[in-house]
Formats: C-alpha cells, sequence, structure tokens
C-alpha cells in the first residue's frame, strides 16, 4: 500500500505535468521590414528586385517591387540583421542594415537605386 505523502507527490506530479502540456503554445514574435524602391528625383521602381540578406545564416531572400516601387519581407527573426539592396536596370541601390537592436514590429527603409 502507498503511503500518504508518496500519494500527494504522485498525485501533484501527474497535476503539474498535465498543466505543462496544457499551456498554449506561444508564436515567436516576428517582424517586416517594408519600403519603397526610388530613383532620380524620388520617382518610383517598378519592377527592381530586392534582396534581403540574414547576417547569421547568411541565406538571401529577394522580393520584385511592385508598380509602386513597394517590396515587403514579413515574418522576420527579431533577433537578427538584416542587410537589404535593391537592383535594377543595372544599378543598385547602397546596402542598408535592419539591426536587431531596432524593436519596431514594422521596420521602414527606403532604398534609392544609383544611377551609373
Amino acid at each position: 500500500m502507498i503511503s500518504m505523502s508518496k500519494r500527494s507527490v504522485v498525485i501533484l506530479s501527474l497535476v503539474m505535468l498535465l498543466a505543462a502540456v496544457s499551456l498554449p503554445v506561444y508564436a515567436q514574435p516576428t517582424r517586416t521590414l517594408q519600403g519603397q524602391v526610388m530613383k532620380g528625383g524620388d520617382a518610383p521602381v517598378p519592377g527592381a528586385i530586392v534582396y534581403l540578406k540574414n547576417t547569421k545564416t547568411l541565406s538571401v531572400r529577394s522580393f520584385t517591387s511592385d508598380d509602386k516601387g513597394n517590396y515587403r519581407f514579413p515574418s522576420l527573426s527579431p533577433n537578427v540583421d538584416y542587410e537589404v539592396y535593391a537592383v535594377h536596370e543595372g544599378n543598385k541601390s547602397d546596402t542598408k542594415t535592419l539591426s536587431a537592436f531596432d524593436s519596431r514590429a514594422l521596420a521602414t527603409i527606403n532604398l534609392k537605386v544609383n544611377s551609373k
């Protein structure tokens, strides 16, 4: 026969295990980078290729700017630095950095394509 104290320990352990298993799983917070690709006198550049490099893994994602020059990269890790730049018709923008220290959930970085 199990003593009362051992029974209490077993029941308490089971209750704690069930409580831990039933806790909701919270999604990791993410952030979004968006912006506009422009040239010259701030004219939008549709069809520019925008590159986003994760500086931790060195993986690169790309996005083609829409008809107003806009781009968007959702679901980015908040704990990583990213480098972003645009290329259009052989011309490249300066590379900009989205720092892990930037705590905004929605960051905006506009890119200006330099003419040769």
